[in-house]
């Protein structure tokens, strides 16, 4: 389904693999040229390689989204490249620790914070003003089913997404009138080479996670990738503020 994306300039964070270099690859078969950001440099090299292979445009920036100057120096980059900024995937993010609220470290706490929810705020900060130069823009954050309901174990995790979602409809509100919409993405568990790695020792984990999904199986990454390009489409131009959650049925049970 074309959608018409030729001659924008879609960015997006943690593209290095899973979601977000589906999201990348899936931006560029629309047309999109493409902005790939990740601290992991060797990956996110690889999605430029795999969009230019199949003919399309696209530039690695290294960043850390915690970093204010650096996701400064990001847009900056894309908008020197490109000369506009159309659409943005906020999607860098990581799982944060494994513990009961009690026993959850102050500095896995800040960790978690910095990357998942300060990272997402910091990435709109300058997209938006960006944005607004020319009047119009798209902007999809990756927050989670852990952002729709609780998940013993991971406070800092089930924070962040939570508080990715609440920025989400609030940035939406913000600029409606301005022609940007902001909406979020909320996968369930997907098949990445993450989760792979968590469930490689532990089968019975993985099994766990796939009972939970009422589809009977894991999501894969280009199912949310089609909802993240179907979110900053002219499809979905009446759309703003919106947490999708692309999981399976989880959180409707």
């Amino acid at each position: 389904m074309a959608q018409g994306f030729a001659g924008k300039v879609a960015l997006v964070t943690g593209a290095s693999s899973g979601i977000g270099r589906a999201s990348a690859l899936a931006f560029a078969r629309e047309g999109a040229a493409v902005v790939v950001s990740d601290v992991a440099v060797a990956g996110g090299e690889e999605t430029v390689r795999m969009i230019k292979l199949t003919g399309g445009e696209s530039l690695f920036v290294s960043a850390d989204v915690a970093r204010a100057t650096e996701v400064e120096a990001l847009i900056a980059k894309a908008v020197q490249a490109y000369g506009r900024l159309d659409y943005a995937h906020n999607n860098a993010g990581i799982a944060g620790g494994a513990a009961t609220t009690k026993n959850y470290t102050e500095e896995e706490w800040d960790r978690t914070l910095a990357i998942n929810l300060k990272g997402v705020w910091l990435c709109m900060k300058y997209e938006i003003a960006q944005m607004l130069t020319h009047g119009s823009g798209a902007i999809v954050n990756t927050a989670s089913t852990a952002g729709l309901v609780g998940f013993a174990g991971g406070a800092g995790y089930v924070a962040s997404k939570h508080g990715v979602v609440g920025l989400t409809k609030t940035a939406a509100l913000e600029y409606a009138k301005a022609g940007i919409r902001v909406n979020a993405v909320c996968p369930g568990t997907t098949d990445t080479a993450f989760i792979a790695g968590i469930t490689s020792q532990r089968p019975q984990l993985l099994q766990q996670m796939i009972a939970a999904e009422p589809v009977g199986r894991l999501a894969r990454p280009e199912e949310i990738a089609e909802a993240v390009v179907w979110l900053c489409s002219e499809a979905a131009s009446f759309v703003t503020g919106h947490a999708m959650a692309v999981d399976g049925g989880m959180t409707a049970q």
